[in-house]
């Protein structure tokens, strides 16, 4: 397991632009090749008519006043406005299709995200904070709908604008151009050097972005132990904290972005000064080419050729941080799928619950071992207790019998099949996990207990929740099983929590049963019923149960002892007693 990644940890940020995750996006592109090809034709026909009225401006100047041809006046006119008109239509058009391709592309990367999410190992979720692993999925992928619907075809367009408008000047008077490049070039370069130092900037800010929405999201998640323990201010300090760091990189972008204007103009109105003097001075040498419409001319088509280098280099800044998005987004898509079916995968069918451990050796982190040559052997319909010190393995066994980790050495069966030769739907089908922690999702009562069964029946939940005695805190509620839960079960106590999460487990009726800490937030009557159902439930079942309440495992066919990497003690109740040793001193 690699090491947490918290609010306060930055994320590892690659500042350059990636052309491979870049190349990646096409095969979310492809499918709508022929909208880029439509839209490509449009922008292009757009850019045209936006360059033609200059050169009808300079005819208007040149040629219609000097000969007072009202008529050509008129006409001059209606074509400007006829090509204002094809410009809107046509910028309106492309811009619809190109927001609704945009956000389908991005429509389709959130889904693939969001199905890769299901299919993580439990060690992805284990290395990341929730709020680090919600920003990739939200805000970085909205800024990749943003480019997509925005900057694309732009960057295009900008090009074809730079390429016809320099041939038009060309055309014009080389001259001019000359002193117009002289102008933009210089300009350029300070602008693309203003925009590397933003394009650095934002890699950072972008960090602090996610290490803010870490903690946001951590503190939200813990709002009632936040409260409880009196932790509000120090909470309050720590946010500003991680906000001042994320503003303060953002201060910086936005000082740096409002040089850009001054830089432009500086560049503008000196080029603009060198472009009347060069043709002043050509004037006065007699060059029959200069006059006031070829002036007018060259200046409108300097700011649409130093307008789109601009823009450029905006969309190559924001390529960067689109890139960097990209690569924490395909980090997540590319993450290695390591639980899954393998080939030849089996169902797992008939279980009669014989359970063995051979030889299992596993660690989160490389070098830590959790358990070394665990071996252990169930029989079918065996009850099997675990209690031990805080993270001396009792979850970790249970974790690898349900495949949410894989043995680095040895081997999990169950009725002598590997659990990694099985299918995942029917292992976990077939093997129940009731948590210390139920999760209770937003919806009715009803719908949370038949969260493992959806085809259940109204009737079979409500005799699951009689099973476990559920039905007893269920009435109680404003609308029995339609009751709408909120997120988490807010509202409900963590017994009743518990109850429903029984529920939903007797529903699901697996094979093999196993309670992690299942009773700790129910209450001794509760608890008392509950072990009466069990004995229903778990009979003639292989069942686990790890517990700190002794109370609940005195009656397991076998109880074990977790401890240093292995099992220091098994024996029924009344033999470890006997044996006076750690699980003793746990009783005394």
């Amino acid at each position: 397991m690699a090491k947490r990644n918290t609010y306060f940890q930055d994320e590892v940020i690659e500042r350059k632009i990636d052309i491979r995750q870049l190349g990646r996006t096409l095969r979310y592109v492809l499918p709508y090749k022929r909208v880029f090809m439509l839209v490509g034709v449009l922008m292009v026909v757009s850019s045209l008519a936006a360059l033609i009225p200059s050169l009808i401006l300079k005819r208007i100047t040149d040629v219609i006043i000097p000969k007072q041809d009202y008529a050509g006046l008129v006409y001059m006119v209606l074509s400007m406005v006829l090509l204002a008109v094809l410009e809107i239509g046509i910028t309106f058009a492309h811009s619809r299709l190109m927001g609704k391709t945009g956000h389908s592309i991005i429509a389709k990367l959130r889904q693939d995200i969001f199905y890769k999410l299901q299919e993580l190992p439990f060690d992805y979720f284990d290395n990341r904070p929730n709020g680090k692993i919600v920003v990739r999925v939200t805000e970085y992928v909205n800024g990749l709908a943003n480019f997509f619907t925005n900057f694309v075809m732009m960057l295009v367009i900008y090009i074809i604008k730079i390429v016809v408008v320099t041939v038009l000047m060309l055309t014009l008077s080389p001259t001019l151009t000359l002193v117009v490049f002289a102008t933009v070039i210089p300009m350029m370069i300070c602008v693309f050097v203003l925009r590397y130092t933003i394009r650095k900037l934002f890699g950072l800010h972008r960090a602090k972005v996610s290490n803010r929405t870490a903690f946001l999201v951590e503190s939200i998640m813990g709002e009632k132990i936040v409260k409880n323990y009196n932790r509000t201010e120090l909470n309050e300090e720590i946010y500003r904290e991680v906000h001042n760091a994320s503003l303060k990189h953002w201060r910086k972008i936005y000082l740096r972005n409002e040089l850009n204007t001054p830089i432009v103009e500086f560049f503008w109105n000196t080029g603009t000064i060198c472009l009347y003097g060069v043709a002043l001075s050509m004037l006065l040498n007699g060059d029959p080419l200069i006059n006031v419409g070829l002036m007018t001319t060259f200046t409108a088509y300097m700011s649409q050729f130093s307008g789109p280098l601009t823009q450029i280099a905006f969309i190559i800044q924001n390529l960067a941080q689109v890139s960097s998005n990209l690569e924490q987004v395909f980090d997540t898509i590319d993450y290695p799928v390591t639980i899954h079916d393998n080939e030849g995968s089996q169902e797992l069918k008939d279980v009669e619950g014989k359970i063995d451990f051979n030889n299992v050796t596993f660690a989160y982190e490389d070098g830590v071992n959790i358990l070394e040559n665990f071996n252990l052997h169930v029989r079918n319909g065996e009850t099997i207790a675990l209690v031990g010190p805080t993270g001396a393995g009792k979850t970790t066994v249970i974790n690898m019998l349900t495949r949410f980790y894989d043995v680095q050495e040895g081997s999990v069966m169950i009725d002598d099949k590997d659990v990694r030769d099985l299918t995942l739907a029917s292992l976990r089908r077939e093997v129940g996990v009731l948590m210390q922690d139920p999760f209770i999702f937003k919806g009715t009562v009803m719908e949370n207990i038949r969260y493992g069964r959806p085809d259940a029946t109204d009737e079979e939940c409500i005799a699951a929740a009689k099973a476990i005695y559920a039905d007893r805190c269920i009435d109680r509620l404003a609308n029995g099983y339609q009751h709408m839960l909120d997120e988490r079960g807010e509202g409900l106590s963590a017994g009743e929590k518990q109850l429903i999460s029984f529920a939903r487990i007797i529903l699901k009726n697996p094979s093999v049963i196993i309670l992690d800490e299942a009773t700790s937030s129910i209450d001794t009557e509760t608890e008392n019923l509950i072990k009466q159902a069990l004995d229903v439930i778990i009979k003639d079942k292989t069942a686990f149960i790890v517990a700190h309440r002794l109370s609940t495992i005195r009656n397991a066919d076998r109880i074990l002892y977790i401890a240093d990497k292995g099992i220091a003690e098994q024996g029924t109740h009344e033999e470890l007693m006997a044996l006076k040793g750690l699980y003793y001193a746990l009783n005394v």
